[in-house]
């Protein structure tokens, strides 16, 4: 049989891409990961990189030097990227958010500021919608920007920022009550901002401090921050499509993306952890013969395989109806939730074969099983993702009585 996770009706160019993707996995990031993460390093060699294969242009279009992709050839580079180490698919996630939202929402003279260079890598884009008192409440944003002449005056705390420290381009989703009268419904009154900023922490432009880094459980590596915007300006044309109130949906669109992106993560951190799990099970012995052939491993290794696959048709299947111009929220809720979920259960799976050694910092197993947590609350909990499912349902299948 083939291997798990093969994808059917790619054409040469898309193979071509996952193969070089996935060699360069192999060979430059499985063997520094766990390294890397232990000491929670930012992996510039790696991001240098994935800059000189072009990945961080991958899906910008081809006339502003990207290599004008698609979402699924982008879902499976992530998943490639994900199973050697799932912080380095982070770094890409948020930049290719903040590309995806500059090209179907941003003014031309935005797109042609920004997206030439966040092709090269040279820009590179952080994502801020959260905030520490916010949870999945997105109505709840508190941070807010007012009109002073040609500029808009910025104030507020977000959370959870990844690439906070490395970003030089942040989306913004601020409160914007300029032309939006009192009484206005809150996701009609939310404007995304294009904040530049210089690379670092502390003081990063006058008015926006990126305090440190977040000390994590897992996903180390990354820089994942806080923002804080004190009477931070900046000209109203980086108001993202140039018009105020149009911010939640700009974001959202994003984020539906984002669930493709983080659907293709789990099911690359799980098919890592099925190549470990099903590898050490034929070298590890007990009762003078490999357990790979007791029956109670090889059920797992069934359900762990029938997991993965099931999880990589549903991240397809969702970047596919993105890519063909359909509405794919319920798909991409669906994948990201599967997808999330199994990981978790993979990991576990693959967890529980190593034994006690599952335990030591020294195998592999152990880094991911401190990283899958993470896929189970990025781009929104399993609660959020079942209730966009629940709702769309009942709008498909609505009764009529």
């Amino acid at each position: 049989m083939t291997r798990l996770a093969q994808t059917a009706g790619l054409n040469d160019i898309q193979r071509e891409i996952l193969a070089t993707v996935r060699d360069f996995v192999d060979k430059e990031i499985i063997p520094v990961a766990t390294q890397l993460e232990h000491r929670d390093e930012y992996p510039t060699e790696i991001v240098e990189g994935l800059k000189e294969l072009g990945l961080f242009g991958l899906m910008i279009p081809e006339e502003y030097g990207g290599l004008g992709e698609s979402l699924l050839t982008y879902a499976l580079c992530v998943e490639e990227i994900a199973r050697g180490w799932m912080s380095v698919s982070g770094i890409i996630n948020t930049h290719f958010i903040v590309a995806y939202m500059l090209k179907q929402h941003g003014t031309q003279e935005q797109k042609d500021t920004f997206l030439p260079r966040m092709a090269l890598g040279v820009v590179r884009g952080a994502f801020s919608m959260s905030e520490p008192a916010l949870g999945s409440d997105v109505s709840a944003i508190s941070s807010k920007g007012v009109k002073d002449g040609d500029e808009y005056v910025l104030n507020g705390q977000k959370m959870w920022l990844t690439n906070g420290g490395t970003s030089t381009l942040v989306a913004v989703l601020c409160r914007s009550d300029e032309g939006h009268p009192e009484g206005t419904a809150p996701h009609k009154s939310m404007t995304t901002f294009l904040v530049e900023k210089e690379p670092g922490f502390g003081e990063v432009r006058p008015g926006l401090t990126i305090p440190g880094k977040i000390d994590k459980m897992g996903y180390k590596g990354v820089d994942t921050t806080e923002l804080i915007m004190d009477d931070l300006r900046i000209p109203a044309n980086r108001v993202l499509g140039g018009t105020t109130g149009r911010g939640f949906y700009q974001m959202m669109d994003g984020v539906e993306v984002g669930r493709v992106n983080v659907a293709a993560r789990g099911c690359g951190v799980a098919q890592r952890a099925f190549e470990l799990g099903v590898s050490y099970a034929q070298q590890r012995h007990t009762f003078g013969k490999p357990i790979a052939q007791h029956q109670a491993i090889q059920f797992k290794l069934a359900e762990m395989a029938t997991k993965v696959e099931a999880a990589h048709a549903m991240m397809v299947n969702a970047a596919r109806k993105k890519d063909s111009g359909e509405r794919n929220d319920l798909e991409a809720g669906m994948a990201k939730y599967l997808a999330s979920e199994y990981c978790k259960e993979v990991v576990e799976d693959a967890f529980r074969i190593h034994g006690g050694y599952g335990f030591s910092k020294e195998y592999e197993i152990e880094r991911l099983y401190r990283e899958a947590p993470m896929l189970l609350i990025g781009e929104g909990t399993a609660e959020i993702q079942k209730m966009i499912i629940g709702r769309r349902l009942l709008e498909e299948y609505r009764f009529q009585g």
